[in-house]
Order: C-alpha cells, then structure tokens, then sequence
C-alpha cells in the first residue's frame, strides 16, 4: 500500500489487544514467523524518488510507519534513529506512528526532538479501560505536537472523557479484531466512545466491526473486510471534528502552500462507502481492489 512505510517488520506481544494479533496471523498462513524482528528492504521508502528525481510521496502525504512492527520496540533500538532521520529530511510528509509501548518513547526521542516535529501524529493504542488508563496519561506528557488514541483491536468497553477535556487528543480510531480467535466488538461501545468524542469536537472514525459484532444483541459473523468497512461507514459513527493543521515544511524549513501539498482523491467506487476514508490518505490507484 502507498501510504504505508516498514521499516522493520515482527513484533514481541506485550499486552491482550496482541493476543491475535493480525501480523502473527499472517505471516503464519505465509509461513513465517511473526516473531522475528528484521530491517526491511524497504526502510528507506520515504527518500525513494521516481526516474524524474521527485519523490515517490508526495508533499502532504501522511504515512503509517510500522503496521507490522512498534515503532518503539525495543528489538528495533539500533535502527530508530536512522528512521528519525528519514522523517526528519521529509518535513513535507506527515508521518502516523502508532505504539503500544508509550514509556518508552521519551527514552527513544531524537536530541533535537524538543516540543515534537510538526510532521510527526503520535499515537497510542487502547484496546480495552485498562490500556487506556496507563497508555492515555503517558501520552499526554510527551512532546508530541500531534496526538490521537487507537481503540484496535477494540475489545472492551473505554472511556476516554476525562482525557479529552485539554485538547491534546486530536483523534480517535477505532475498529475490531480479524481473523483467528477474533474477540467481538459491541456496537454499545462505539457509540459510546463517539460520543465523548463529538462532545469534545475530536475526529472520531470507525474503521471495520471486525469478524464478530454485536448490535441490538444479535451477534454477526463477516468475515469479509469490505463489509466489515462497509458496515462500520453506514453506521453513521464517524465524526469529523476540528481540523487538524499540520505546518508542513520544505527541506530549508520553509511552509509549503496548500495548493501544493497531496489532495486525497476518493474517486474508486470503494472509496463511497469505507470506514476508513475519513483518516485516508485516498485511493492510489493500485488495482488491488480490481484483483480482490
């Protein structure tokens, strides 16, 4: 996918929202291991350009870096600080980094990181109130300049209000667990979670309901991500909240004009009813979608 950068690949389980953990679950059926950590040949992605010398991501862009990984695990300390080096020459792309290890983020922080990178949407993972509650206050004292909570795999009922209340939080995702062993997700929840969020003008998005989901006390079984998003988008759950402004920079730290910068396009017939498009970076085109 476009819009996503591993620089390493592997993981180490360190909580219950990894207990069926996707990336276990498919490198498994590829037979891998997903416990062993490994650089990628892909760490530089962000720097590739095309033939004509521009970058392959554009100005703009925002890239979820370690999908199948943490940012911050400690297997991946004697390569960190190359990838802060990437992120720090490509002032002009938005970077996603998402962890389930928050106390150890201040510990791997760049020298010259100082208030946070304006380029850089740090984010935690909360899969369940007790997740929350040791992840959330973590991420509320580091120097992020950008900051969000993601609920997935979503797996018992948050409340997230109380940390809401300062306006650090500038989004919330959520969605279920997939494929093996998948832990139901009740809708109770989502509407919940929403709620708090709307009330404090946070962007909410509901991505998937995962395999099993529970609305109305019926229990369903989808098995099909299309549906589970497509599901999750007619719910009518996402809310868009105050605008989230990144100061996008060139490489001699100059501000980059708007018309300049990537403009999503959701022009794929997917693209009408996902519930991911509000926090997507739009449709590149691939085919993949033609291949399903």
């Amino acid at each position: 996918m476009h819009d996503i950068w591993n620089p390493w690949h592997g993981c180490v389980r360190c909580s219950e929202g990894c207990a069926n953990c996707y990336m276990y679950t498919l490198d498994r059926w590829r037979g891998a291991d997903g416990a062993k950590v490994y650089r990628t040949n892909n760490f530089d992605y962000p720097l590739r350009r095309h033939r004509n010398g521009e970058y392959r991501i554009k100005s703009g862009e925002l890239i979820r870096v370690c999908m199948t990984s943490d940012f911050f695990l400690e297997e991946a300390d004697a390569w960190r600080g190359e990838a802060w080096n990437i992120m720090y020459q490509r002032p002009d792309v938005k970077f996603f980094l998402l962890t389930k290890r928050p106390e150890r983020v201040r510990q791997s922080l760049p020298a010259d990181f100082g208030a946070g990178w304006e380029n850089i949407f740090f984010n935690v993972t909360c899969e369940n109130q007790r997740r929350a509650d040791e992840r959330i206050p973590i991420l509320l004292d580091l120097p992020f300049k950008h900051k969000g909570v993601m609920c997935a795999p979503f797996i018992g009922e948050i409340s997230i209000e109380p940390y809401l209340a300062d306006g650090q939080i500038e989004q919330v995702i959520c969605g279920g667990e997939n494929y093996d062993g998948a832990r139901p997700l009740n809708f109770d929840w989502v509407k919940k979670l929403q709620a708090e969020c709307a009330r404090h003008n946070v962007t909410f998005a509901f991505i998937e309901t995962g395999t099993v989901f529970i609305k109305d006390g019926k229990t369903y079984r989808l098995p099909d991500k299309r549906l589970q998003s497509e599901m999750a988008y007619k719910s009518g759950m996402n809310f868009h909240g105050k605008p989230i402004e990144f100061r996008l920079a060139d490489p001699l730290g100059l501000p980059i004009s708007p018309e300049y910068l990537y403009k999503p396009q959701y022009d794929n017939p997917n693209c009408s009813k996902c519930g991911s498009r509000l926090i997507c970076n739009g449709c590149s085109h691939c085919g993949a979608c033609e291949k399903r």
